[in-house]
């Protein structure tokens, strides 16, 4: 029954897995495909500025130095924004790199789970026979 448990619970574990990887996939491919439109569009960094709500919140020193900082950042930001569309490539690749490492220590963990459970199965069994021995010597 426990080693019934435990293997439901590792390829539970398996499965939320593989769709945490398939979700970033997913969102990261999305992002990377729509990253060359956003770079030639209208200055996605020049868009970027401290929120109206928040700027009664902040010092007006923060919200300079935090205007001026993505000014200075912006060609890089751009840069590699322009490049996002090339590097999807390689995208598919990590993630089902990280996926397998992630799946077969996921596996591991259920043998070790299993195995503790069958440890623990006989070191139970070796007592209760002990038991049963001196009671019948006894």
């Amino acid at each position: 029954m426990f080693h019934a448990l435990s293997w439901f619970a590792v390829l539970s574990l398996l499965a939320l897995w593989s769709l945490a990887a398939w979700a970033f996939h997913s969102a990261a491919a999305w992002a990377a495909s729509n990253a060359g439109v956003v770079a030639g569009g209208l200055g996605p960094v020049e868009a970027m500025r401290v929120p109206v709500w928040l700027a009664p919140w902040i010092p007006p020193e923060l919200a300079v130095a935090f205007t001026s900082m993505l000014s200075v950042a912006a060609p890089a930001i751009e840069t590699l924004l322009g490049w996002a569309p090339a590097l999807a490539g390689g995208l598919s690749v990590a993630v089902w790199a990280v996926w397998a490492i992630g799946a077969v220590l996921i596996v591991l963990l259920g043998l070790v789970l299993s195995a503790t459970i069958a440890l623990v199965r006989r070191r139970a069994a070796v007592a209760t026979n002990r038991s049963a021995a001196v009671e019948t010597v006894g």
